[in-house]
């Protein structure tokens, strides 16, 4: 009798990599959502928990009374059940599942939680109806539209998602969150009231709701990639046509990003080689998202800075104090992931080791200046 698992993930992080490693059944990576109303979704939350659990599900799941919102693996043979499972519930039935492009450590936990939102918007209650949403076209017609030059084409994601990958001539919203983008996109389409505006996002989860923004603003012709990138890059290689979206689709788990085409579009955050590899710095308290090439990996030992490297190297114990007297990973640095501002920061590695120790200080705060690191784990970092 199999038992009854904990309604959330009691496992470390460590133990939870390694049960994943030694499992054998090789895992499919999916997404989805739907805007339906739950009435009830701490419990809808607790059922699921219990359900996938079983399954063996891992990933990360919101749920809101205004709907659903999944990005999850699962062992491929499981599969077919769990599809089954999903869609016995009516709120779910004939539910839209995006297969990823590319396999990968996707996660390694199940979290499921109650939010207010699925996406949230920052927006007052009523200043937009989803039952009046833009006009989904499907990844060919979506394609086709694109030979049109009078349409306007907008990226309906964040910028660091956009730096690896996207549609040429596409409005791409110089921003960190979702509530951010749309009066940005407001701001863009003053004076193309009348005109086709094209939408596009990950998966569509996003599209929804900045399309009913748009149609509440006055817009008119707004149109939404039907399923996002995913479903279009998957529609294009098979059909064997030539892909308008260029580079990687960025996602938000392990694998942080999918190729959709061989195009390069980003560069390395330090040294400026054409590169769209994301990495966290290896620095748990500063937690980083930037681009880091193979070259600038091994020199840095995936570290974002030589302050960082320098916490890296440090013994485990030294690390503990670290952690402990700077907290969790730096919040206001995460959230600006997108503007790392790390390449002029190189040219300190072909100083001499004075000089670059003095760079080293010069670039930290007053705060962390006035409290070296030797000094705030008591140990000796003659490493230069």
């Amino acid at each position: 009798m199999k038992q009854t698992p904990e309604l959330r993930n009691l496992l470390s992080q460590e133990s939870a990599v390694r049960r994943l490693k030694e499992e054998s059944c090789p895992r499919k990576t999916v997404s989805f959502y739907r805007y339906v109303k739950i009435s009830r979704p701490r419990q809808l939350r607790d059922d699921l928990f219990v359900e996938w659990s079983l399954l063996g599900v891992l990933g990360r799941v919101y749920l809101a009374p205004e709907g659903i919102n999944a990005q999850i693996s699962l062992p491929k043979s499981n599969v077919e059940n769990f599809i089954q499972k999903v869609e016995h519930r009516k709120v779910f039935k004939n539910m839209q599942f995006k297969w990823a492009l590319e396999e990968g450590e996707s996660f390694i936990k199940l979290s499921i939680k109650v939010k207010h939102q699925i996406v949230a918007d920052g927006l007052t209650e009523g200043a937009y109806n989803m039952a009046d949403i833009g006009t989904h076209l499907k990844p060919e017609e979506f394609h086709e539209v694109l030979e049109d030059s009078s349409v306007v084409v907008v990226d309906v994601r964040n910028h660091y998602e956009s730096r690896i990958g996207f549609f040429e001539g596409a409005y791409r919203p110089n921003c960190d969150t979702f509530k951010e983008e749309l009066p940005m996109i407001q701001e863009y389409l003053k004076g193309k009231e009348k005109k086709k505006i094209l939408l596009y996002c990950t998966g569509g989860i996003r599209c929804e709701k900045a399309s009913a923004f748009l149609k509440a603003k006055g817009f008119k012709n707004v149109y939404q990639l039907e399923g996002g990138i995913i479903n279009y890059a998957h529609e294009m290689r098979e059909r064997g046509i030539i892909s308008r979206f260029k580079g990687k689709n960025f996602v938000f788990d392990g694998r942080l990003g999918e190729r959709v085409t061989a195009d390069i579009v980003s560069t390395c955050d330090q040294c400026g080689v054409a590169c769209d590899e994301y990495t966290n710095c290896e620095n748990e308290v500063c937690n980083l998202l930037f681009i880091q090439c193979a070259l600038c990996k091994e020199r840095q030992s995936g570290c974002c800075t030589e302050k960082c490297l320098l916490v890296k190297k440090l013994p485990p114990e030294a690390r503990r104090k670290y952690r402990k007297l700077f907290g969790p990973t730096n919040e206001k640095l995460f959230r600006s992931r997108q503007r790392p501002e790390l390449r002029r920061r190189a040219i300190i590695k072909q100083m001499g080791p004075e000089l670059r120790r003095r760079a080293i200080i010069k670039q930290m705060g007053p705060e962390l200046r006035r409290r070296a690191i030797c000094d705030v784990v008591g140990y000796n970092l003659n490493i230069f």
